[in-house]
């Protein structure tokens, strides 16, 4: 077996204009960069088919086949049909048209389940659904390492349960769950899957047809793209969800009947940009061509995924040596991966702190909850100081973490 390409650091870095400002942006895990191509297929639709689509004119054309183009490619990058997927401007908002969609399809009684572990954008949505007499569960949180209670969801399934919502990887947490093994025990239970993937799809390759789930939703610009989510669901699921735009939207028009209004156009065009960019990779990395960019995507993520394990480590392995540091998460499940995002916090010191001495260090990075509140609270934390998160991205270099590490040096001592 070939051994894989180390990632070309230098041919990634140059990607992106942002990393030239001289500052080490480690606030990846709330929202990446946007590489070159993202940049030029949005000026290229703006400044050329800034139009209506769908009219017969040159430039409506042009504006139409761009956003198709951008459909596609998304499609594509999760195993997707086009006529599965949507484009939304945030997880939160897609996630709450969803919910809303579902909801005439449930009776009084009926139960969903959440995860205290999540972000807010795959709870609060279904938790407003208890105005209609929907049934509410929680899956609770481990008290000390924030990881979801191992048999926590056995105990919740029941032959009223229509609908978990979870996520895939924890945006504070880093635990990648063991999703294969879970979808299974929801559909024996007669329930559909609702993934959260936002904090897993920068990091890992997504399959949902492998997956066999439900529903998947995902934020664009946490991987390098324009700001906006794609939503999956299952075709038929889809055509039965009530529509949310103008009445005289077809339910076969999964493009427009979840958005009302419409999508935003010269963002579904410049996602063509994350296809040339991933493509861009694999030409960088890999010799023997592919021809499906689902496969390019795969491979690239295998090149990405040892880079930023390997970073992930070097700043996990610091944070450990430090006796007074307590670490959020990292837990891993069966699935054993573990995303490069890494929470942390220091009793009796507040985090809010020790990031503002990381910023004079010229280190972007964050501190809070970052809207996985339930989460943090259930920790015994105050959501509005909560931990420092270091999120990675494959763009950071070696020399970048030796910057974080040189300045925690000075904040944590």
């Amino acid at each position: 077996m070939k051994p894989k390409p180390a990632l070309d650091i230098d041919f990634v870095r140059a990607q992106f204009p942002p990393l030239k400002d001289g500052w080490v942006f480690l606030e990846n895990a709330g929202g990446s960069y946007v590489p070159k191509p993202v940049i030029d297929r949005t000026v290229e639709y703006m400044t050329d088919s800034q139009v209506q689509p769908n009219w017969e004119f040159d430039s409506s054309v042009r504006a139409t086949d761009r956003i198709k183009r951008g459909l596609q490619a998304m499609a594509d990058f999760i195993n997707a049909e086009v006529n599965e997927i949507f484009l939304g401007p945030s997880t939160t908002m897609n996630v709450f048209m969803m919910a809303q969609a579902l909801a005439p399809s449930f009776k009084p009684g009926d139960e969903i389940i959440v995860t205290e572990q999540d972000h807010e954008a795959n709870v609060g949505a279904w938790r407003r659904l208890e105005a209609l007499g929907l049934v509410i569960k929680e899956w609770p949180v481990d008290r000390q390492t924030g990881a979801l209670v191992p048999d926590g969801l056995s105990k919740l399934l029941s032959d009223r349960t229509r609908l978990v919502a979870m996520t895939h990887c924890s945006n504070v947490c880093s635990i990648v769950h063991d999703l294969p093994s879970i979808v299974k025990q929801i559909h024996a239970a007669g329930a559909l899957a609702f993934i959260d993937g936002t904090a897993y799809a920068p990091h890992f390759p997504i399959d949902v047809k492998a997956l066999d789930v439900d529903f998947y939703v995902f934020s664009l610009y946490k991987v390098c793209g324009p700001h906006q989510s794609v939503l999956y669901g299952k075709r038929a699921l889809l055509e039965k969800a009530a529509a949310q735009n103008h009445f005289f939207i077809g339910d076969e028009s999964i493009t427009y009947k979840f958005l009302p209004g419409g999508p935003n156009h010269e963002h579904a065009a410049g996602t063509v940009g994350t296809a040339d960019y991933f493509d861009a990779l694999y030409r960088a990395h890999f010799k023997q061509p592919e021809n499906a960019f689902h496969t390019r995507v795969a491979r690239v993520y295998e090149v990405i995924g040892a880079h930023e394990a390997a970073l992930a480590a070097r700043v996990e392995d610091y944070l450990r040596s430090k006796q007074n540091v307590r670490i959020l998460g990292r837990v891993p499940t069966r699935d054993g991966r573990l995303a490069p995002v890494i929470g942390f916090w220091i009793p009796g010191r507040s985090s809010t702190e020790i990031a503002a001495k990381l910023h004079r260090h010229k280190i972007a990075i964050g501190n809070g909850d970052f809207w996985a509140r339930r989460c943090i609270t259930a920790l015994g934390l105050k959501p509005e100081d909560g931990v420092v998160r270091v999120g990675i991205a494959h763009y950071n270099s070696a020399e970048d973490i030796d910057r974080l590490i040189k300045g925690l040096d000075e904040a944590l001592a």
